[in-house]
């Protein structure tokens, strides 16, 4: 008989399943959030719809192995249709045991839980405060658990390029990477090139990355440890050409596109704050766009810097997030009471004060419609998707300058920092927005209005024969002049009202997604979106009437809302806040609507608004 010394080859059984979702978890500085974005872009560039959920540490530089430095990147992505991030994951990649600690609970049973073995010694036990080894102590029974010597198998495939150990441990994200690419059947090609884009001024970091992630791929490929890899095929999407898109970068793009259409220089001021910096980054890259940003001193020097660009016929705008707004406020109110068009974003962030600076919430709400001294009405918008984000930011612009009015752009954490693919859509369908600068000094009076929109004319200084003062004091009707007189003062607070309020003949009516009319209807806003509409769908799918209106338009609303209502036998409101808009409803509609509150710093899940609508429901 014949022998032979060849090695026995494993035939390893592929899967094809509709979704997944994974989540990469480890310290700050093992390079998570460019594990999960590298692995985000490859999906998307295959076709899957997908969301992501970031999960960044507050402090810069927790000490490392300890719980407050954990860093979790989350992805769901699916053959179908994708609304969150997953409420549960079916693969956890842990780096440590603070990581495996702090993410452990949202893992499903019988999940895969890859775990970086060589960061289990006494000492990171004792820095993520765990007694015993969760890898010897069977508290990891549940899980199909795969101890990966993620450092010595990197030391290993990088050891004949010279780089030192420390250098080396650096690149063991990729080798995981690679692992996830091996169980998912996806291309590495993309991660390539970004490895060369990223570290093209450092050959050998560009092949010591490239070679663990290939290290990572084989290493499941070459051995038994996995015998089942899985196939997600694309989904069926609208056709068109997609970008994977963060909120914050699509609310950068609304804001070009929405200067672009009205042919005006974009003046940006702002104080960096997160989770709203990234627009400042983002800004900053498209000067060739008549793009001017400023990084102001503070936050009051931010906004009062953008007034005075509206002023000489720029598009305003300031970002920040709910502290930085509160400080500015006062200005908010200058901008009110001169009239003139800025937009105002807020990325709302866990508080109060510093609170959570990077956890998400919904929390500013009240802050945005009634947060300024005396009678100060600003149109108030909300954005529910990242992709949504550039949608509502060239809204803003088209409001601000049809109305004369300062625009407050109400996103979060969660939608800014997730991203989604995006259709990018054809800008000649984009329709333009009309601006018209005052030029003739004929009958030229400040304040006087056009009679629709009640917006005051925009006239440039230097214009000759168009001079008129701004400033904080009362102005009088038509002519501009200060004025103390009670009467005046009384219409002008009136003329400034009716003016927010007139926006309303411009906002659609709203048509509710599910039962047009039934046992519930779920009103609510912003990042809500996803979960709300995976819950709605999955409860109608049991044979319950429900519908759901989401508000982008916060002030003013649309005019058939309180029509829609009456449609309805209950009304429930889900808010990441103790339930302000439900307070707005509540006192406009006169509705005995019910709230549904969390203010973790976390995004509701799917099971969520499912359980509280099967508790209102029965």
């Amino acid at each position: 008989m014949a022998t032979t010394t060849e090695p026995v080859i494993h035939q390893k059984k592929r899967e094809v399943i509709d979704k997944a979702a994974i989540r990469f978890c480890g310290d700050s500085g093992d390079g998570m959030q460019i594990t999960g974005n590298q692995f985000t872009n490859t999906v998307a560039l295959y076709g899957n719809d997908l969301a992501t959920f970031p999960d960044y540490p507050a402090e810069i530089r927790a000490p490392a192995g300890t719980m407050p430095g954990v860093s979790g990147f989350q992805i769901q992505f699916s053959s179908s249709d994708v609304f969150t991030p997953g409420d549960a994951v079916d693969v956890l990649i842990a780096m440590n045991p603070a990581a495996l600690k702090a993410n452990i609970k949202d893992l499903k049973r019988s999940g895969i839980l890859i775990v970086n073995s060589d960061s289990f010694t006494d000492n990171d036990l004792r820095k993520a405060q765990v007694t015993s080894n969760p890898l010897e102590d069977h508290s990891l029974d549940g899980y199909r658990v795969f101890p990966v010597g993620l450092e010595v198998l990197t030391r290993s495939a990088l050891q004949e390029l010279g780089l030192d150990a420390k250098s080396m441990d650096r690149c063991k994200n990729f080798f995981a990477l690679g692992m996830c690419y091996w169980l998912y059947n996806r291309s590495m090609d993309l991660t390539y090139k970004w490895i060369e884009d990223k570290f093209k001024n450092k050959p050998l970091l560009v092949e010591a990355n490239k070679l663990a992630m290939r290290a990572g791929y084989t290493y499941c490929e070459a051995t038994e440890a996995f015998q089942v890899s899985y196939e997600i095929p694309p989904a069926k999407l609208m056709p068109g050409t997609y970008r994977n898109l963060s909120g914050n970068q699509a609310l950068a793009l609304g804001l070009v596109m929405g200067a672009q259409k009205a042919n005006l220089p974009l003046f940006l001021g702002s104080y960096p704050i997160t989770p709203a910096s990234d627009i400042l980054h983002e800004l900053s890259m498209y000067k060739n766009y008549n793009v001017m940003t400023f990084q102001a001193e503070d936050e009051i020097a931010a906004i009062t810097s953008a007034i005075g660009a509206a002023y000489t016929g720029a598009l305003a705008l300031t970002t920040t997030s709910g502290p930085g707004m509160a400080l500015k406020t006062e200005a908010m109110g200058l901008a009110v009471a001169v009239e003139l068009p800025l937009v105002i974003c807020d990325i709302q962030r866990g508080g109060p004060s510093t609170g959570l600076p990077t956890k998400t919430e919904q929390a500013d709400l009240l802050q945005a419609l009634f947060g300024r001294n005396s009678e100060a009405p600003i149109p108030v918008i909300a954005a529910s998707t990242p992709g949504d984000c550039f949608w509502v930011g060239l809204e803003a612009c088209r409001i601000a300058l049809k109305y004369m009015v300062p625009v407050i752009v109400l996103s979060d954490g969660y939608l800014a920092n997730g991203a989604e693919p995006w259709r990018i859509p054809d800008i000649n369908d984009i329709p333009g927005i009309d601006v018209h600068f005052a030029t003739n000094p004929a009958g030229f009076h400040p304040y006087a209005r056009d009679p629709k929109t009640l917006s005051r004319p925009w006239a440039i200084p230097g214009t000759p024969g168009l001079e008129h003062r701004v400033g904080g004091l009362e102005k009088q009707d038509v002519s501009g002049n200060i004025n103390y007189e009670p009467l005046n003062h009384e219409k002008m607070i009136h003329l400034r009202a009716a003016k927010v309020a007139a926006v309303a003949q411009d906002i659609p009516d709203l048509v509710p997604a599910g039962d047009p009319d039934g046992d519930l209807l779920i009103i609510a806003w912003g990042s809500t979106y996803g979960a709300v509409t995976a819950g709605l769908n999955a409860q109608r799918a049991k044979g319950k009437r429900i519908g759901h209106v989401h508000l982008r338009y916060l002030n003013p609303m649309a005019a058939n809302l309180g029509e829609i209502i009456k449609r309805y036998k209950k009304v429930l409101v889900p808010e990441m806040n103790l339930g302000q808009l439900l307070f707005v409803l509540r006192g406009k509609y006169l509705v005995d609507a019910q709230g549904y509150n969390k203010v973790q710093g976390q995004p509701f899940k799917q099971s969520e608004i499912e359980a509280k609508i099967e508790e209102i429901l029965g």
